[in-house]
């Protein structure tokens, strides 16, 4: 796929509005599998893959991996590809990624979708230990090597939901992850990715499309709701992987979201 700006950008077939999508830590673009031929009724849908995952080489400086800096790229590559608007998707990490661009881009964004993410939701005390952890977690994951990404509690071989076709392609896409661009995602980007501090300010159509089997979450699902008041939330029969382990119903929130407001 084509790199724009340090990013492979995968522009699909479609039938209607830009819509950028970003995967999640260890994923690919394999992650949107079961929904691009649904997005592509009423989207053209964008494939983002993040730094050091699959077709994105890894970046060779920590900031470049941080937030903001993904905030940057999005924006710049909103402005290359000839778009005035969007709608943007994002999932876990890719999540927490896609809504910081939407708070700092309101006026670009149509409407926003996500599903579950820690990432984007947690609190000071947790941004902080997963900081102080991740100094530890970088070192010994570039220590271990390509064991160390295979060993990840969050690797796609690890899934037990995931319908075959895609678990299949995710860990075959894995296998392509840059091991440093791993280790700095970890490092610089998923232990500051949090916005909880600032869900009070968006003011783009902001919908949840929340996996209900995913305990860890339930918490972090009712600071959503409280701190987003104009939020629409959806529970799917799903566990972290909301788009892969529910697809049809996703899509059809996502279609629904997408021609209200296109």
């Amino acid at each position: 796929m084509p790199l724009m700006h340090g990013l492979s950008v995968c522009i699909h077939e479609g039938d209607g509005p830009p819509m950028f999508l970003v995967h999640g830590m260890l994923a690919s673009r394999s992650q949107w599998l079961l929904n691009l031929e649904d997005f592509s009724r009423f989207s053209t849908p964008i494939t983002i893959e993040l730094l050091g995952h699959h077709e994105s080489p890894a970046a060779n400086h920590a900031q470049q991996y941080k937030p903001d800096s993904y905030v940057r790229l999005f924006e710049v590559i909103r402005k290359d590809l000839g778009f005035d608007s969007i709608f943007i998707g994002g999932c876990s990490l890719g999540a927490a990624l896609t809504m910081r661009y939407t708070l700092n881009h309101s006026n670009r964004v149509r409407a926003q979708f996500f599903t579950n993410s820690s990432s984007a939701f947690a609190d000071q005390a947790m941004s902080k230990l997963w900081q102080e952890r991740s100094v530890t977690g970088y070192r010994s994951l570039l220590s271990a090597g390509q064991r160390g990404i295979d060993r990840m509690p969050v690797h796609p071989r690890r899934a037990t939901r995931l319908p075959s076709e895609v678990k299949q392609a995710l860990v075959e896409d894995s296998k392509s992850h840059s091991l440093f661009g791993i280790a700095a995602t970890t490092r610089w980007t998923s232990p500051t990715a949090s916005i909880r501090e600032e869900l009070a300010n968006f003011t783009v159509p902001s919908m949840l499309l929340c996996g209900r089997y995913e305990k860890r979450f339930r918490p972090l699902l009712e600071v959503a709701k409280r701190d987003m008041p104009a939020l629409v939330v959806h529970e799917l029969e799903a566990g972290h992987g909301v788009n892969m382990e529910a697809a049809e119903p996703f899509n059809k929130h996502v279609e629904k979201l997408v021609r209200t407001y296109a």
